[in-house]
């Protein structure tokens, strides 16, 4: 596993500072309406054995077991780590559509949709992009108008997320060289769907106080008819970062992870805002946890851009001038086989049939299997820290891949 580089964020003077009053900072970001009922995932834990079987493919060097009810707290994570294993978070099962880190980016963004009337959402993604899907469900749930750009073409089948955006959103396929200019192309797409006597806003904008006579005005205008937000790609704003506080605050409680022992957590990196997500949350609560961000569809350059106007909207949003921060806990690693994003490599369904099989967990060879190699590979290595996968979800996908490689996924019957 080659580490590319590790995440470097400090105050002005070079040094971290204490928050004067962080448990009133930290309960006065959870203490909000959320979109999930509750912030609990299911954790179970997979152990690794050596395997004699598919000897060509390094993958199938190993085989799991699934355990799932281990016994966790700080008592139990202390105790010498005599087996390699790994616990893995499964936020795939918080919801049949809407799941893993999708769910979680969304957690603070639902309920201020509803708060601020807003009657339509534009949002862009891939053709299989489970965020346009988890935004087009979620906005169906609560009686708001999701307006999805999709990137490329229609597809001759609609499956998996492309299926379910078409069938709770309304879909627009747009050229990749329109689609290159996401920007503009979502604010024009806002302004077609808003009219001329409605409103539109990003979703930065809806954050608590930002610019409260324009908040007013889109809030309780009387004059317009639609009230229109625009969400990046892959629900990439600063309101993302407050669904992973959430889930990090919840599972640092003692009988679960604990405060004490080191964490190694790994999540394969999209747009790179979920492992921001939970660097921020671990350095603010003081945990001594490590994120382990598995690269996929970017330069390590562009990934660190995105950490640090996320971390600058974050203190800029809600930390008070006095709070001060060090953030040098995520380490941007690339996958086990590097490749070009999208590309999946012969062997890798093939083995997700066998983590499936073997442990009943589902994982795509597109992202989540990134994840599930590096924890893998770190829990062979640890023996001070405990690994942990977070299970990002994405598994729909499986039906767009199988339109793609239709090899791959016929030779499973074999």
């Amino acid at each position: 596993m080659k580490v590319v580089q590790r995440s470097s964020f400090h105050s002005s003077q070079g040094f971290q500072v204490i928050p004067i009053s962080e448990l009133d900072f930290v309960s006065k970001l959870l203490n909000r309406k959320w979109g999930l009922h509750s912030p609990a995932t299911p954790i179970q834990q997979i152990s690794i054995s050596s395997s004699s079987s598919g000897k060509k493919q390094g993958l199938n060097k190993f085989s799991f077991l699934n355990n799932t009810s281990p016994h966790l707290g700080d008592e139990e994570m202390f105790k010498r780590k005599q087996d390699s294993f790994f616990y893995i978070l499964r936020d795939d099962l918080l919801h049949p559509l809407v799941n893993g880190n999708k769910a979680r980016k969304l957690d603070a963004l639902l309920p201020l949709l509803q708060d601020h009337q807003v009657t339509d959402l534009v949002t862009c993604g891939g053709c299989q992009s489970a965020h346009t899907a988890a935004v087009a469900v979620s906005c169906a749930e609560r009686g708001i108008r999701s307006h999805l750009l999709l990137r490329g073409e229609q597809p001759e089948v609609l499956t998996g997320y492309n299926l379910v955006s078409t069938m709770y959103g309304n879909v627009e396929y747009v050229p990749r060289s329109r689609y290159a200019n996401r920007e503009e192309m979502l604010r024009t797409h806002a302004d077609l769907v808003a009219g001329e006597d409605g409103s539109v806003l990003w979703a930065k904008d809806i954050v608590e106080d930002v610019d409260v006579a324009r908040m007013d005005d889109f809030s309780r205008s009387k004059t317009s008819r639609r009230k229109v937000l625009i969400v990046n790609e892959g629900a990439g704003d600063v309101l993302a970062l407050l669904g992973m506080f959430r889930l990090v605050n919840y599972l640092s409680q003692d009988h679960l992870l604990g405060k004490q022992r080191p964490v190694k957590f790994v999540v394969d990196a999209g747009t790179g805002t979920t492992s921001v997500g939970l660097g921020v949350a671990a350095m603010s609560l003081g945990l001594p946890w490590e994120i382990n961000a598995v690269m996929l569809a970017d330069t390590v350059e562009n990934y660190k851009r995105h950490e640090n106007r996320l971390i600058a909207e974050f203190t800029s949003q809600f930390l008070t001038s006095s709070f001060c921060n060090r953030l040098d806990m995520i380490k941007w690693i690339d996958r086990q086989q590097p490749r070009k994003f999208g590309k999946v490599l012969e062997g890798e369904v093939k083995m997700c049939q066998r983590i499936a099989q073997e442990t009943g967990v589902l994982v795509d060879p597109m992202y989540t299997l990134a994840a599930w190699e590096t924890a893998t590979e770190l829990a062979q290595l640890e023996k001070s820290s405990i690994v942990v996968m977070l299970h990002t979800g994405g598994t729909l996908g499986m039906f767009g891949l199988a339109q793609r490689y239709k090899s791959f996924f016929t030779n499973l019957k074999d």
